[in-house]
């Protein structure tokens, strides 16, 4: 499995290191794609570009899960099984979308196959990487039947 992350913001400090922890640590390939928009725009503008930028690294995935405060919660065995079935009926990548402070412009809501949600509190958006690749490490010690998750 192939996992594509294209995220606002560049990693430095404690978030890039939690983020390496569990990247390197993981079995499936991760590619990482950073994207800034430095302008002066107002935030539609801002969520309208950062959108566009966000997108280019996805275009051949076999599906597209944005991360959203407003997206579907799922526990780690759900997100799991939703990797699981991904890749049971021929997904080789799965993108994984993270916007900026503002949050996602609507179409990358529209054209996600999943809008996923990391609980009702509000995450720093730098921050959400290294949870997500700690939930993709759980979500493969799951599936691969490795004990790192207990229930």
């Amino acid at each position: 499995m192939n996992i594509i992350i294209s995220a606002i913001g560049k990693l430095k400090g404690v978030e890039l290191t939690l983020y390496e922890h569990y990247t390197k640590r993981l079995a499936w390939k991760i590619t990482s794609h950073e994207f800034e928009i430095k302008k002066q725009l107002t935030q539609q503008q801002r969520k309208h570009e950062e959108a566009a930028k966000l997108f280019v690294p996805c275009k051949n995935a076999g599906h597209i899960i944005a991360l959203d405060e407003k997206g579907k919660e799922l526990g780690s065995n759900e997100l799991a099984s939703h990797i699981q079935k991904c890749q049971l009926h021929g997904a080789s990548s799965i993108a994984f979308i993270i916007g900026g402070a503002d949050g996602l412009d609507d179409s990358i809501r529209k054209r996600a196959d999943l809008l996923l949600s990391f609980g009702r509190v509000t995450w720093p958006h730098l921050l959400v990487r290294g949870l997500l690749a700690e939930q993709l490490y759980r979500a493969h010690s799951i599936i691969s039947g490795h004990p790192y998750h207990r229930e």
